[in-house]
């Protein structure tokens, strides 16, 4: 076989790859947002209506338990995330740090991006049975937060690294300080590091091992930061294996939320990364 027709073979199997995971994942989709739709056909208010006394045996209500246990606990965790993130991003890339410390940071982030959700769940639940607590939003807003910092921070780290050298010599060449250096480059990566949080977030509100073992799996409606709660996808793994349909139907009904919730997060953050772009240095301000 000459090197063309090796060229070709190639193109076809890379071709063929790229339509087998296109086809995978809008079939994957496809079934999702058909067999959730039709359950919000049936009644729209589902997701906004509390559970009921038998709802994980019938159905009974709707899973608003599940929606504000997803928002109560990803909400505060992306915002806690974010701050430490955005922080160990911008000291890694400034001239405070050393290049030995950096590496080590590095490293160890990534031993946690590499670590499983379901790690992080035991070593929280591990501090609840120490200290003698007991399953709650606020522990599951722990674990989430400690899921979402490596991921937030390699993906601030790398919006930083491709940021412009140029933005932070001209902070130095008008006088600026290393902390308006970092601040500028900061700025100049805007757009990344906006993608970089909602990612986070879209990654936190689509796990269920980090909070299946700290927030609990509570049919109640979450009414403090120390009250039991469940998120979606740990209601989705308990509801998927009912003998009930109609209760399975719940479960495709929540996986429709969460896919609509995570495309429209990658739709927003590229909005936003265009939107904010245009203000970075070099950008148009038209």
């Amino acid at each position: 076989m000459d090197r063309y027709a090796r060229q070709r073979l190639f193109g076809w199997l890379a071709r063929g790859a790229a339509a087998l995971v296109v086809a995978v994942m809008v079939m994957v989709v496809a079934v999702t947002l058909y067999r959730g739709g039709r359950v919000f056909l049936t009644d729209p208010a589902i997701a906004i209506t509390p559970p009921g006394s038998r709802y994980m045996l019938e159905a009974e209500g709707g899973f608003l338990h599940a929606v504000v246990g997803s928002v109560f606990i990803v909400g505060p965790a992306t915002v806690v995330s974010a701050i430490l993130a955005m922080s160990t991003a911008i000291y890694l890339q400034s001239d405070y740090s050393s290049e030995r410390f950096a590496d080590a940071v590095n490293m160890f982030l990534n031993v946690l991006w590499g670590t499983p959700p379901i790690v992080y769940g035991v070593f929280v639940l591990t501090i609840i049975i120490a200290i003698g607590a007991r399953t709650s939003l606020f522990f599951g807003i722990v674990a989430i937060a400690i899921f979402q910092y490596p991921i937030m921070t390699r993906y601030i780290d790398e919006a930083l690294r491709s940021a412009p050298d140029t933005v932070k010599e001209a902070t130095y060449g008008l006088g600026g300080t290393r902390l308006e250096a970092a601040l500028m480059t900061a700025r100049a990566a805007l757009p990344g590091i906006v993608a970089g949080i909602i990612m986070g977030f879209a990654r936190g509100i689509g796990d269920a091992a980090t909070v299946l073992f700290t927030a609990g799996r509570s049919t109640n409606m979450p009414s403090g930061p120390f009250d039991g709660a469940t998120t979606l996808p740990v209601m989705i793994f308990d509801q998927a294996m009912s003998f009930n349909a109609e209760v399975r139907s719940h479960a495709y009904a929540a996986a429709f939320i969460l896919i609509v919730v995570v495309l429209g997060l990658i739709l927003v953050s590229k909005l936003l990364a265009g939107r904010y772009a245009r203000f970075a240095p070099g950008g148009s301000h038209s």
